[in-house]
């Protein structure tokens, strides 16, 4: 990308960070819960809300790449088009499989 271009999460840079550093302290629960030995089935429920919190993560900064990177792409159209559409569905594949 060039240095004219940002990246359409930009604006909510910080929103951001603040949702990566809060899944960050998740993490370091559940290594608490692990090396303490918590019932199986807290830890999993745990896992599951910070695996809920990442896809939340995830689908807000597709919708940010989607309305700013692949928006201004097809406006210009051509290749750059052809590649950030197939860009963002590589995309959305690896998101489902996961």
């Amino acid at each position: 990308m060039t240095e004219e271009h940002s990246h359409g999460y930009i604006s909510n840079k910080d929103a951001y960070l603040k949702r990566m550093r809060r899944i960050e302290g998740q993490a370091r629960g559940l290594q608490k819960m692990i090396d303490e030995e918590k019932y199986c089935i807290d830890i999993l429920t745990q896992v599951s809300a910070m695996t809920s919190a990442l896809q939340s993560v995830a689908l807000g900064l597709l919708e940010e790449h989607l309305n700013h990177c692949v928006a201004g792409a097809l406006e210009n159209g051509g290749a750059e088009a052809d590649a950030k559409v197939t860009e963002a569905t590589q995309a959305i594949a690896r998101l489902v499989r996961s």
